[in-house]
């Protein structure tokens, strides 16, 4: 690892009360001693680690930049691991630079995005998955991905492959003693009882690949796409929603001609909420372009929203657009319903819709839109999964890893099957243990780490 003293600003650039400059690495004290005068003139090297100094940033000429604290955070006791020192000034872009380039002109480096978080992980402060779970806390959108974010900082998720792993390598332990040791008098494993460790193995796997779909949502949001014909009200339906005019409404088919996209919150799931052109054949090149960009929103959907009007839906004939929608991510909307004659309508409606999930409404009316709201949690019941006790994957690196364990312990299984010698299921093992521990890094090839903390903020 680079034996450079790092630097960078940690809050975000803006005017503000309060801005940070980190430093960490051998020379931080040494530095950081450089720029900062303490008002009680005891110098920052003869601190104690997690004090806190009152003082002046000072530059070459002895000229005062700003009144700031001074935090002193030792080696191994600090986030990194390192020596770190916090300056905290101002928070106006000009003072925060200033400091910075007076600490990089004294002996620092600016450091990359994520190399703080780059260097905890490569001293063991904290393993992969525990630095990716930083970024997620950053980019929460609502309290129950915040929530999930925090479990996993704490190694829940850490905890959980650690477990899965040592079970993998007990079980590699008994099979590779009965390889080497043939004629020795051990407890050796039935067929049957290494069959039934696997099938726990790969059910405690399984497990969490199903926290996935919860999770990523958590993560980046359920994307859900209003589509359906021109003038159905969907513009409409996304105001009523948001309780906002955030699309123009008209009378005139075609309105809309480019996606707009919105986040929600509905009850701690972030929701992102996208209006898009109708769908219909057209002359006009800008509503074309509108369509075909309909079309790739459909591709990414995780929940559709087709509309309708109460007043075009007639027969079955009217239905054949859902026909290529999976049901178990599309809700069908009835709008405008203040337009309509007569109950046996409603009823027809509804008999035609047998079998898929309807909301009734009118978003003009401001009708049925809670009841949208609450389908939508019911269908997507992230909010309910009972965060603070069981770890969610949220990163699709994550899920890919256990798949790829997953796949590993299903030939081992096979092996076991077809009465294959223990050493088959041996390598199976350990092709497993190297995919599960490429989650907390373990295993991981040193540039996709790179590639990993190179999407940090710098500071972070």
């Amino acid at each position: 690892m680079n034996d450079d003293t790092i630097a960078a600003i940690a809050t975000a650039i803006g005017a503000s009360s309060i801005g940070i400059i980190r430093i960490s690495g051998n020379d931080a004290g040494k530095i950081a001693n450089k720029v900062f005068r303490a008002k009680s003139g005891v110098s920052l090297l003869e601190r104690p680690s997690y004090s806190i100094s009152y003082g002046s940033a000072i530059d070459e000429n002895n000229n005062m930049l700003d009144e700031v604290l001074a935090l002193t955070m030792w080696a191994p006791h600090s986030f990194t691991g390192e020596d770190v020192v916090e300056i905290q000034c101002h928070g106006g872009t000009i003072v925060l630079r200033s400091i910075l380039e007076l600490i990089l002109r004294t002996g620092a480096r600016l450091a990359d995005p994520g190399e703080f978080s780059k260097r905890a992980f490569l001293n063991g402060k904290l393993d992969l998955s525990q630095a990716e779970a930083i970024m997620d806390i950053i980019n929460a959108k609502t309290e129950t991905a915040l929530y999930a974010a925090a479990n996993n900082i704490q190694g829940d998720i850490k905890k959980e492959i650690t477990d899965i792993r040592m079970n993998i390598l007990r079980l590699i332990a008994y099979l590779e003693a009965d390889i080497d040791f043939p004629e020795e008098d051990i407890n050796r494993l039935t067929d049957q009882e290494v069959y039934e460790q696997l099938q726990q193995i790969e059910e405690d796997i399984k497990i969490l690949i199903e926290t996935f779909k919860s999770g990523r949502i958590l993560r980046e949001g359920l994307k859900t796409v209003l589509i359906g014909r021109p003038n159905v009200g969907k513009s409409s339906i996304m105001n009523a929603f948001l309780k906002e005019k955030r699309a123009i409404v008209t009378d005139i088919p075609g309105t809309t001609r480019d996606v707009i996209e919105e986040y929600y919150n509905i009850k701690g799931m972030p929701l992102i909420l996208v209006d898009t052109a109708g769908l219909r054949d057209t002359d006009d090149i800008i509503e074309k372009l509108g369509v075909e960009r309909t079309k790739d929103e459909l591709e990414k959907a995780d929940l559709i929203l087709y509309v309708f009007a109460i007043t075009e839906l007639q027969s079955e004939a009217d239905l054949l657009q859902l026909e290529d929608i999976p049901k178990d991510k599309l809700i069908v909307l009835i709008n405008k319903h203040d337009l309509l004659k007569d109950r046996e309508h409603e009823e027809k409606i509804l008999r035609i819709l047998s079998g898929y999930k309807v909301v009734l409404l009118s978003a003009t009316e401001n009708y049925g839109i809670e009841e949208l709201k609450e389908t939508i949690i019911k269908q997507y019941d992230v909010h309910g999964m009972e965060i603070n006790k069981k770890p969610l994957i949220t990163n699709t690196r994550h899920k890919d890893a256990l798949l790829k364990g997953q796949q590993a312990i299903r030939g081992a299984k096979n092996s076991v099957n077809d009465k294959m010698p223990s050493d088959f299921i041996s390598i199976d093992l350990r092709q497993a243990l190297l995919s599960l521990g490429e989650i907390s890094g373990e295993t991981l090839e040193e540039d996709i780490v790179e590639q990993i903390f190179s999407q940090f903020c710098l500071g972070k």
